[in-house]
């Protein structure tokens, strides 16, 4: 099949807003898919090159600049998965250049729209809906299959890949072949968010179990025998980066296991270091000779030895892991008092975790969904900082300014020092308003980056602050989204830099001044 059929749907869908519509122009796609190609054309579709290629935004949009598109469609989809792939396995000296030089010859056959669709599914910056979710429900028309059918192979499966050629090729007797399987990892169930405890159990109405919050390398742990394999949170294999969670699952009395756990850097006193010190582990210039022994608390047991636990209810599932495990598990309360929960909530914050989770007892164990059932409860900062750039969106944002560049006031009175980047919290509206306010306080442009005046004040939420070399003032802020514009304050009332470096502080990432 002609990629440019999957990169057309795909444009098609982002342009409407029918979910149904979607779905049915989705499943007309993935019918007409060639077997071969059947799992190419899901994952693409679901925002996934299929490939760690290595490339990021700044190639991408060098290139996608630089190079002139195809006049006709030419690619299939069969040769852009192998030039992919050929990309990924580029490695050792002179292989950034090898891997730009290959990406620029893959564009130069590709149309606009294809070489659009290729970079979106690189970077992971496809704007067409749900993504996965709505390839899902797309197969599940496709195929005339229950929905909840096919979902709940792909949570066991993890690859929709997958799931899309055993559906469209055996219809349920492919599906069926999914279940829960040592050694393929499933996809990990999230959690949604509550504003604090009391709110929390509220929406269970009665007991639930509140957990620490740890801000570690989340891990899902298989065994058999004396094999044991560690997968990331993405369903990468990360066993060699782990020793120290290998030989804690090899000690535990089961010989069969699959369990679901986070891998932290704790420093005296049991307090968790920052993040980054725990990423250190996984970084690709890790080294193992420099790097802080890891913990492992569990919070989860899928299977245990002939016992699979997916539909088992929570409060069975951890009684079961702290029968197993009660050095690693995870501390946790079971109340139904908000004033106890509180508390609990209040301690894990002053002990330096990140906030608690609060999950449903009478749950099961749902793979990959993002349900009600668990909820995280997390200490949020808030500042209000100044617009310093703005970027051009893709996809679905294509035509607005939509990635901010953030700064906080220097003190001193020189430029606002900037902290990092966010396209999150925006509105459709929001997205519009601005794309027209800051071009009107434009300075200059630099390829895809509108530089503004420093005048526009944001208010910004955020969970944590991390060491930066990247930025000016050595900090960067994490998981940040905008939460409104300060029309009401002005640049000079701005929090200064040295507000976020009093929480990083506090937080144990720089030492006390």
């Amino acid at each position: 099949m002609l990629f440019v059929e999957v990169a057309r749907a795909s444009a098609e869908v982002a342009q409407t807003s029918s979910k149904k519509q979607k779905t049915a122009l989705l499943a007309t796609l993935l019918r007409a898919v060639p077997p071969d190609e059947r799992a190419i054309a899901a994952r693409q579709l679901s925002g996934e090159c299929g490939h760690k290629t290595g490339i990021g935004y700044a190639t991408v949009h060098e290139l996608r600049s630089s190079v002139p598109p195809a006049a006709e469609p030419q690619l299939t989809l069969t040769e852009v998965d192998r030039r992919l792939a050929a990309l990924a396995e580029l490695s050792g000296k002179g292989s950034a250049t090898a891997r730009k030089q290959g990406f620029g010859a893959l564009l130069a056959r590709a149309t606009e729209l294809e070489q659009g669709f290729i970079g979106a599914i690189i970077l992971g910056e496809l704007r067409q809906g749900a993504l996965d979710a709505l390839v899902v429900d797309a197969l599940a028309v496709a195929t005339s299959l229950p929905a909840n059918t096919v979902r709940g192979a792909y949570m066991l499966a993890g690859d929709i890949g997958l799931v899309a050629d055993a559906a469209l090729g055996d219809g349920a007797e492919g599906i069926a072949r999914f279940g829960l399987t040592l050694f393929r990892p499933v996809l990990p169930m999230l959690a949604q968010t509550a504003e604090d405890p009391t709110e929390a159990l509220a929406s269970f109405g009665g007991p639930a179990a509140l957990e620490l919050k740890l801000d570690g390398f989340r891990v899902q742990i298989h065994k058999d025998d004396d094999i044991v394999r560690v997968y990331s949170r993405a369903l990468n294999e990360v066993t060699g980066q782990v020793p120290e969670v290998v030989a804690y699952a090899r000690a535990l009395p089961a010989k069969k296991l699959i369990l679901d756990g986070e891998a932290i850097v704790l420093g005296e006193g049991g307090r968790p270091l920052p993040f980054q010190d725990t990423m250190k582990r996984f970084g690709k210039r890790r080294d193992p000779n420099d790097a802080a022994p890891l913990s492992l608390s569990l919070f989860d047991a899928l299977l245990i030895d002939e016992q699979t636990m997916l539909s088992v209810p929570a409060r069975e599932r951890f009684t079961a892991l702290d029968a197993l495990a009660p050095a690693h598990a995870v501390p946790r309360l079971v109340t139904a008092d908000a004033a106890e929960a509180t508390a609990f909530y209040e301690r894990a914050i002053a002990s330096g975790h990140e906030g608690v989770m609060a999950k449903a007892l009478d749950a099961p164990y749902d793979a990959g969904s993002r349900g009600a059932a668990w909820l995280k409860i997390k200490h949020v900062h808030r500042l209000d900082l100044v617009v310093l750039a703005a970027e051009w969106g893709s996809g679905r944002r294509r035509g607005f300014l939509s990635n901010l560049w953030l700064g906080a006031r220097d003190p001193a009175g020189g430029e606002p020092i900037m902290l990092g980047k966010t396209f999150k919290g925006m509105t459709d509206e929001i997205l519009a308003w601005q794309t027209q306010a800051l071009q009107a306080i434009e300075l200059d442009r630099d390829g895809h980056v509108v530089h503004v005046r420093p005048e526009k004040v944001v208010e910004i939420a955020f969970n944590d602050v991390q060491r930066s070399s990247h930025y000016p003032g050595g900090l960067a802020l994490r998981f940040a989204r905008l939460v409104r514009y300060r029309d009401d304050k002005t640049a000079a009332q701005a929090d200064t830099i040295d507000a976020v470096r009093a929480i990083a502080i506090h937080a144990g990432v720089l030492p006390p001044s």
